[in-house]
């Protein structure tokens, strides 16, 4: 994911911010069923909604972990590369998932475009089609006595 890390709204904590997103992550998650006000450096406070709330839970666990965290909005549109390490493949295997038409994208003159929606219901679609297969597998196995 070296394009994503690359970007200028990616966060990759440090240890002692880490060590403060997890506290802070903890805090958070017991007010997460509410909303929350913070209070600014200035006095000002803020009510956020519950749904940032929940966001800014799970992106201060995941600093927390020490995991770089980048948000992307679901209208993004995406470069072949950020796209290719989005779903861990290389980019020659994401261009021929493109070419045979698995993922919807267009072309901006030269270069593909890849809607982060669309990449997101085709990781979706793929691992519903593994889970299932992996079930199946794990069932098989059991028919066949197998120890699984």
């Amino acid at each position: 994911m070296n394009g994503l890390l690359e970007r200028p709204s990616t966060a990759m904590p440090s240890i002692e911010d880490a060590e403060l997103a997890a506290t802070a992550s903890r805090a958070l998650a017991r007010a997460a069923k509410e909303s929350l006000t913070v209070r600014l450096g200035n006095g000002d406070e803020l009510v956020l909604p519950k749904a940032a709330t929940r966001l800014l839970s799970h992106l201060l666990m995941e600093m927390g972990q020490g995991n770089a965290v980048t948000i992307i909005p679901i209208h993004a549109e995406l470069t072949t590369q950020e796209a290719a390490d989005i779903l861990n493949v290389s980019r020659p295997h994401l261009v021929s998932l493109l070419d045979a038409k698995k993922i919807p994208h267009h072309r901006a003159g030269t270069h593909r475009r890849i809607k982060f929606s669309d990449l997101c219901a085709y990781r979706d679609e793929f691992e519903q089609r593994r889970n299932t297969a992996l079930a199946e597998l794990a069932a098989q196995a059991q028919d066949e006595g197998m120890g699984y």
